[in-house]
């Protein structure tokens, strides 16, 4: 019997990753990568041409598609993982107007703040969408785009985030779905609609209400791979391209975090924490983004802008390499002899502080040395993570285990510390590309789902493993140390809040 091949293609800042899934293997059988460029510039922005993303994903699909024992003919549906809250304006005949601004870019800021106050406040925006608009989020970049490039705004036709733009490549289809749509802020998480108050706050004239690209559900196909690509790719005509998702509801599903009772933590450039929930989790404080997810139900999540940032910074600062810092921070007992870094290097978006600056508290003669700053970056991430977890726990989602993703799961020491500050065990899944492999799965949840609905959960199960090696359990004493740290952790934020 032929087997069947799915391909996930993760899209995310840094680059994209391609995977191939076998589903009689039942495992990833090929891989693609290629690296991204960002432009960064004063007040926060940073951006990327579409174009690269392309670039991007046709080296990456090349490389995997070579790939010795795939047969391009197998290939039943794609399914893509993207970067969320990205803007990516179109005009009428489907070109890209300017670069996209990204989720980290914080350039609106006061378009946000001013957005929010013009539709009367926090509480009645979480009224009116059960999100926040927060920093990063799309609303407040289309608000910057047309007060600072209105020439521009007027050819706008089409609003897309980054998946969709590269499923619009794949098929010529202007669509989203629910799940990265929910991280717009001018989307109705309960309703699961575009918000029409929210739009008609942001353009009046009804112009941005027409530009909103048309709403599927998530085992739903896009269409079909365009003409032009089956034959660059030796494809058949008949190859689905999934509704896909941003890069956070992808990984959800390639953590096999598909149904209530799992929670999944990211340390990645970002950190996210997040699990599916069968209702709408709505908090009041704004702090949780109260998402949907690409599987149907909804996904209540909290995002931190500085997880590996700040490794990778104190790294780079000392010259060593990643071996050499996790020896650093294995050399120093927890604490880092009573130094604490809030590493909002990026800014920060939970808390909301957009505009702070990293600290290192707690200096002296003593303990200012090159391991316990390499200790405290990576504590200080964690503690960020932590304060997610609060605000999830807040509203009342307790978990019994995280599965652990991202750059940082790779480091044991990560992991423990992880255990450890959270007093919850850990546990790693054995592929570590959640996102593409996520976006594979719903891709054959798609394929199955072509005229009944299928069950992702059972495909989930079929796919995805946990690796028991990487199970970590915390430890009792360091469990105390860091919950006496973090009470210090969080008065210093609220301490150093009046600074930013």
């Amino acid at each position: 019997m032929a087997d069947q091949l799915f391909i996930g293609i993760d899209s995310g800042t840094q680059g994209t990753k391609v995977v191939v899934v076998s589903e009689q293997k039942r495992k990833i059988i090929a891989e693609g990568y290629a690296a991204h460029r960002l432009t960064e510039g004063p007040y926060g922005k940073r951006e990327q041409e579409p174009q690269w993303w392309i670039d991007a994903c046709i080296q990456a699909l090349s490389t995997a598609l070579k790939t010795n024992g795939v047969n391009t003919r197998e290939v039943k549906s794609i399914g893509v993982s993207g970067q969320q809250h990205g803007m990516v304006p179109l005009d009428s005949q489907g070109n890209v107007i300017r670069a996209a601004k990204l989720w980290c870019d914080t350039e609106t800021m006061p378009q946000c703040d001013r957005l929010t106050e013009e539709l009367g406040g926090l509480d009645r925006v979480i009224g009116l969408i059960g999100n926040a608009v927060a920093a990063g989020f799309t609303a407040s970049k289309i608000v910057w785009f047309k007060e600072n490039e209105p020439d521009k705004y007027e050819r706008l036709a089409t609003v897309l985030l980054p998946h969709d733009y590269i499923n619009y490549w794949l098929t010529g289809e202007r669509k989203t779905e629910f799940g990265d749509a929910s991280g717009t802020a001018y989307f109705d998480i309960r309703k699961r609609t575009w918000s029409q108050e929210v739009l008609k706050a942001i353009d009046e004239s009804g112009k941005l209400a027409s530009c909103m690209p048309e709403i599927i559900q998530a085992h739903e196909a896009i269409g079909h791979v365009r003409q032009e690509l089956v034959k660059e790719f030796g494809l058949n005509d008949d190859v689905l391209v999934s509704a896909g998702g941003g890069d956070n509801m992808m990984a959800a599903i390639g953590t096999g975090n598909v149904v209530p009772g799992i929670v999944t933590a990211s340390l990645g450039t970002s950190g996210t924490i997040y699990c599916v929930a069968d209702s709408p989790v709505v908090d009041s404080q704004g702090e949780l983004a109260a998402f949907c997810s690409s599987t149907g139900s909804w996904l209540p999540l909290v995002c931190t802008m500085n997880v590996t940032v700040a490794t990778e910074l104190t790294r780079s600062l000392f010259g060593v390499t990643l071996e050499q810092l996790n020896q650093e921070i294995e050399s120093v007992q927890a604490g880092a002899r009573g130094l604490i870094l809030l590493p909002y290097f990026n800014g920060e978006r939970t808390p909301p502080l957009p505009q702070a600056r990293a600290t290192l508290y707690g200096m002296d003669n003593t303990n200012y040395t090159r391991a316990n700053i390499c200790r405290a970056a990576m504590e200080g991430a964690t503690f960020g993570l932590k304060y997610g977890l609060d605000v999830l726990e807040r509203n009342g989602i307790v978990p019994e285990e995280i599965r652990l993703v991202g750059g940082g799961a790779k480091s044991p020491i990560w992991r423990q510390l992880v255990s450890d500050i959270f007093n919850c065990p850990v546990v790693c899944p054995t592929s570590t590309e959640a996102g593409a492999l996520g976006a594979a799965v719903q891709a054959i949840w798609c394929h199955r789902s072509t005229n009944q609905i299928a069950s992702l959960k059972e495909i989930s199960d079929n796919f995805i493993e946990l690796d028991r090696k990487s199970f970590i359990s915390p430890r009792k004493y360091e469990a105390m140390v860091y919950k006496d740290i973090y009470q210090t952790y969080t008065k210093l934020n609220t301490a150093l809040k009046t600074v930013y």
